[in-house]
């Protein structure tokens, strides 16, 4: 059962409600901020301080980087991560599989407002599928006559009991760009977090696993060879407005990612798919 919802300020988003779990879709970004599994913990972060308010991004869930990753490389003056995650997307579609999932296919088109800030005609259809899994598929169309190049992420954030007790496997001798120092570095083992950490992995290809003192998340994505791993820490949580001070505890963000030399060329008359599939299990 899907139902639109309104906050008290009139921020729309989408309801969703099966056998096996819950979900909450804004249509502002299309930004799944919500999922949980009956009977478990919420799976994804939001910061109780988050926005929901048009045209600001929401602070948690998984939000939409898009169609660039970070700062724009030619323009810093223009919006962080793209203009995605503030932008209107459509529902065209719902369908019940059954009783146990649900799926949500969204819409955003290239408009005369996009084109002031990127100067191409596209198609952005997001598929979402709420279950005992979690996916999300963001499929970029080329509509234009000439070629463009995409970075982008599935920006999501990880809901943790404590910081110290989360390790992250699947990214081991794998080369990263550390945003913090400038520097590429090859991971030594695990990721486990103890102080604040931005890193931009490449050549990613075998699923990664989140593990937590009661839960491990596995993390499957397609169509993407660089996966981000980011937690402010102490004082950059202090200073985010958006963010409570011990924020960086209770959250861990591992992004779905094109980011980086994984940037993609997508042709006139073609499409590239960006996925993602979390499998969520308790620990016993």
């Amino acid at each position: 059962m899907i139902t639109e919802q309104k906050t008290a300020n009139g921020f729309q988003y989408i309801e969703i409600e099966n056998k096996s779990c819950t979900a909450k879709v804004a249509l502002q970004g299309g930004h799944l901020f919500h999922y949980q599994q009956h009977g478990q913990k919420p799976l994804l972060w939001v910061s109780s301080k988050s926005h929901f308010k048009e045209g600001k991004a929401i602070r948690g869930g998984i939000p939409i980087c898009w169609p660039w990753f970070g700062k724009h490389s030619a323009d810093p003056t223009l919006p962080q991560h793209g203009f995605a995650r503030t932008s209107t997307f459509e529902l065209l579609e719902v369908k019940e599989r059954d009783e146990n999932s649900t799926e949500l296919t969204l819409l955003m088109l290239s408009s005369a407002e996009t084109h002031t800030l990127w100067p191409y005609q596209f198609q952005l259809l997001l598929h979402i599928t709420v279950g005992q899994t979690l996916s999300l598929a963001l499929t970029s169309r080329n509509c234009d006559t000439k070629p463009f190049t995409i970075s982008s992420a599935l920006h999501s954030y990880f809901a943790v009991s404590e910081i110290g007790d989360v390790s992250v496997k699947g990214l081991e001798g794998k080369e990263y760009w550390n945003a913090l120092t400038g520097d590429c570095e090859i991971q030594q083992g695990s990721i486990h977090i103890r102080e604040e950490v931005d890193r931009v992995y490449q050549q990613t290809t075998d699923p990664l696993q989140l593990s937590d003192a009661d839960r491990s998340v596995r993390i499957s994505s397609a169509g993407s060879a660089s996966a981000v791993v980011w937690n402010p820490w102490k004082e950059k949580s202090a200073k985010m407005g958006d963010m409570e001070n011990d924020a960086y505890r209770t959250m861990l963000c591992i992004e779905t990612a094109n980011a980086l030399q994984d940037a993609r060329t997508v042709l006139p008359g073609e499409e590239h798919t960006l996925q993602l599939r979390l499998t969520a299990a308790a620990v016993k």
